[in-house]
């Protein structure tokens, strides 16, 4: 039997898992404190690649446009947001969003393929309040796991 044979199965099934982690999964970190207390910046988190969201859930996704600006960013120039999931397709939003400043969504149903979310830090968060419904085609993934949390004073806990 040639020994190496063995070591070049377990060799293949590692690159594999590789291969599959890197398309399945992706490593993110927080910047902004939208999701304090939660989430802090600096904080390093594990996402997995998914379009499927239920309400709850903290979610990765691709900063939409703002309504304020006249020029749309380009795609590769938008950063990633962290944010909650409050509302799924067919949820109603509570009429106790409405605000003159803002978008514009209170009292409304969420329609199919968007989603509601909103930074669990209220005063600091730029969401679903300002820029309405989120394509759910801009969600890259759910957070599973905080991978490094960061100290209150920037260091190591």
């Amino acid at each position: 039997m040639n020994p190496l044979f063995p070591a070049a199965g377990t060799l293949l099934s590692a690159g594999l898992l590789v291969l599959w982690a890197r398309r399945a999964l992706l490593a993110a970190t927080v910047d902004g404190t939208s999701m304090e207390p939660a989430l802090r910046p600096g904080d390093r988190l594990l996402v997995r690649r998914t379009k499927r969201v239920r309400a709850g859930q903290v979610v990765v996704f691709v900063c939409p446009d703002p309504p304020h600006i006249e020029e749309p960013v380009p795609e590769e120039d938008r950063p990633l947001l962290v944010k909650r999931a409050v509302a799924v397709p067919g949820d109603l939003v509570p009429a106790g969003w409405a605000d003159p400043d803002t978008h514009e969504i209170a009292g409304t149903v969420v329609p199919e393929g968007s989603l509601v979310v909103l930074g669990d830090n209220r005063v600091e968060s730029w969401d679903s309040r300002h820029y309405g419904f989120v394509r759910r085609d801009r969600f890259v993934g759910v957070v599973i796991r905080r991978l490094h949390r960061v100290a209150v004073n920037g260091g190591t806990p």
